[in-house]
């Protein structure tokens, strides 16, 4: 069964929603431009009442590796994902599995993956290009440069993804996970249960079907 990841996280209820709907896994942003930023001392405070079993990763741009490792630590983050320029050995260095982040507007972009394949991270996540924003674009990619991309690793599919899509996304590509924030929101940083609800449900009947 696929798994789903629910990113930019930005409050409790919003995370007990997304958990109740299926998620497999919540995203918590650590950059303060995002508009789904969320201060750690905050995400501190609650969440410890979210269950055992939903993975809590935490998504970091550029940090430094000292401060990637404490914020994980106070924040019970049980895996780190790095969505910028972050080299190989800082990759290494990080001590949990690591979910690396790449966007991609063209095959010469997939040359990127290659120093990151053969386990040196857990699973390459795919986004979509933007000069302005590292991620949580709303916006999709082309999806055969993601079928491509399976040769380096573990795919986890994200840009652009929403109810109305995921079920092509899932049969299509086929990934190990698929990854959502701006496709289940409201508004900036706030979810809907309901889309929450409609994407698992048809990320996990493609993947059902695809078998």
């Amino acid at each position: 069964m696929i798994k789903v990841k629910i990113c930019g996280i930005t409050n409790l209820d919003d995370a007990l929603d997304a958990i109740e709907a299926g998620a497999d896994a919540l995203g918590f942003v650590f950059y303060p431009p995002s508009p789904r930023y969320i201060p750690p001392e905050i995400l501190r405070q609650w969440i410890g009442q979210l269950p055992p079993f939903v993975t809590k990763v935490g998504v970091f741009v550029d940090e430094k590796l000292d401060n990637i490792i404490q914020i994980s630590e106070l924040c019970r983050i049980v895996v780190v994902q790095l969505h910028g320029h972050e080299s190989t050995d800082l990759c290494k260095q990080v001590p949990k599995p690591v979910i690396k982040a790449f966007r991609l507007r063209s095959e010469e972009d997939l040359a990127t993956l290659l120093p990151y394949s053969n386990n040196t991270v857990s699973a390459l996540l795919l986004d979509s290009y933007s000069e302005k924003i590292p991620g949580g674009t709303g916006r999709s990619f082309d999806w055969n440069l993601a079928k491509q991309a399976k040769a380096y690793g573990r795919i986890i599919l994200a840009g652009g993804l929403s109810p109305e899509n995921v079920r092509q996304a899932v049969i299509e590509v086929q990934p190990y996970a698929v990854d959502v924030s701006t496709g289940v929101e409201l508004s900036l940083g706030k979810k809907d249960k309901t889309l929450m609800k409609r994407f698992v449900k048809e990320a996990n009947g493609a993947s059902e079907e695809a078998k």
